[in-house]
């Protein structure tokens, strides 16, 4: 067999990126089984390239991918004398329950049973990542900063323990929906700002980790459109990841939102959020994910740094508090008093969070402090400042820029 064409090739990228999740969560309703299910949609991504480039690209190439890897499963189901002996590794619910009736879609089935409440974060995080999203053992790994042996075995720990625990594979029942879903989009939205702000590493931002939580977020909305805590959570994430290519300069030191080139925002990514946004806004009461893409979305919107509406922004910020208290949100609305009433002001909204445990080792606290303190001129401080955040920070990134700031300081002394 000859080498399949780049078209060829492309062609089976999207729709391993589009159609994975579809082609693996219609087999595993099949299969029972999520390894047997796993194995035969890879076997119909490597099928694809050798038929496609003899017989071209189907119209409907999910549609061929899925066919082909539930066929697959069936030839093995088939010859497998011993596999309805076996202990399911998913436990089919023959239960009918209502919202299943209008959400009957294997890959809700898929998402929730990877998210599932049995599981510890990271073997949600992990299997969401390495069965919805698509990403290989070894990319599951780079998220997690360890070695593929060491994903691989905890992404096996984690099947089994869905098999111990006998967890269904469907979506939960009315009286569980709500609470389940919002759970979901907590392990899309740490997959998002993992990726958004990588904690280790060289590179700022892990587009692979952001691409993965847009995709699932895109597919969450989909399947439940009426949700408005998936459409704040969707609008959210696209207006954030619309300064992505921003937030790096050519020498892949970080560069400050209020340094950013704007004209190089993407402007269909952030068309795209914004009636989202006011969709979700209109509804009562609004979630922290519709006030968080709101604060995003007035930095989309102000022509520059010093035209952004920072007493709105303050507002919204306490808005959030109320929603979702967290010393990290009041560590932001520190920073937006900063913008709207000095650097003073923002540096004496910080201090009480000195105090709080929680904080203490937060680089950006540090950092928050350092940059006050610089524009103050207080140098001595500002250099004592830049040096805790260094100690607190682990992104190469962030280290350059700090490191630049922290010389820059020094040389005031």
């Amino acid at each position: 067999m000859s080498d399949p064409s780049d078209e060829v090739v492309a062609a089976v990228a999207e729709a391993h990126r589009r159609d994975w999740a579809q082609v693996l969560a219609t087999t595993a309703q099949l299969t029972r089984d999520l390894d047997l299910a796993e194995e035969c949609a890879q076997d119909a991504y490597a099928q694809a390239l050798e038929t496609w480039g003899e017989r071209g690209v189907p119209e409907r190439p999910g549609a061929w991918l899925t066919t082909s890897a539930r066929n697959r499963a069936l030839d093995v189901l088939r010859r497998d004398s011993v596999f309805r002996r076996r202990m399911p590794l998913l436990v089919a619910d023959e239960v009918a329950h209502g919202p299943e009736e209008a959400l009957d879609d294997d890959r809700l089935r898929l998402i929730f049973t990877c998210t599932h409440p049995a599981l510890s974060t990271d073997a949600q995080v992990a299997l969401t990542l390495r069965l919805v999203c698509g990403l290989s053992t070894p990319e599951v790994a780079r998220a997690f900063l360890v070695p593929p042996a060491t994903m691989a075995a905890r992404i096996t720990r984690a099947k089994k323990k869905i098999a111990a625990a006998r967890i269904p594979y469907r979506v939960p029942g009315p009286d569980d929906l709500g609470e389940r879903v919002s759970a979901v989009l907590e392990v899309v939205h740490l997959i998002f700002t993992t990726g958004h702000t990588a904690p280790f590493g060289a590179d700022l931002v892990r587009r692979d980790l952001t691409g993965g939580a847009i995709r699932l977020a895109r597919l969450l909305h989909l399947l439940m459109p009426a949700n408005a805590e998936i459409t704040a959570l969707l609008a959210l994430l696209l207006l954030n990841a619309a300064r992505q290519e921003t937030r790096t300069g050519a020498d892949g030191r970080l560069v400050l939102l209020s340094e950013q080139d704007r004209s190089r925002w993407d402007r269909n990514l952030i068309a795209e959020g914004q009636p989202l946004l006011t969709e979700a806004l209109l509804r009562r009461p609004p979630t922290r994910y519709a006030v968080q893409a709101a604060i995003a979305a007035l930095h989309a919107e102000a022509p520059t740094w010093a035209g952004t509406d920072w007493d709105e922004i303050v507002r919204l910020y306490d808005v959030l508090h109320r929603l979702w208290p967290s010393p990290v949100v009041e560590l932001n609305r520190a920073v937006a008093v900063g913008e709207r009433d000095g650097p003073r002001a923002g540096l004496d909204a910080l201090t009480p969070l000195l105090a709080d445990p929680a904080l203490a080792t937060y680089g950006y606290l540090s950092a928050a402090r350092a940059d006050f303190l610089r524009r103050l001129r207080l140098w001595p401080q500002a250099v004592t400042a830049y040096e805790e955040a260094l100690t607190l920070t682990d992104n190469e990134a962030e280290r350059a820029f700090l490191g630049d700031r922290l010389a820059e300081v020094s040389r005031e002394l």
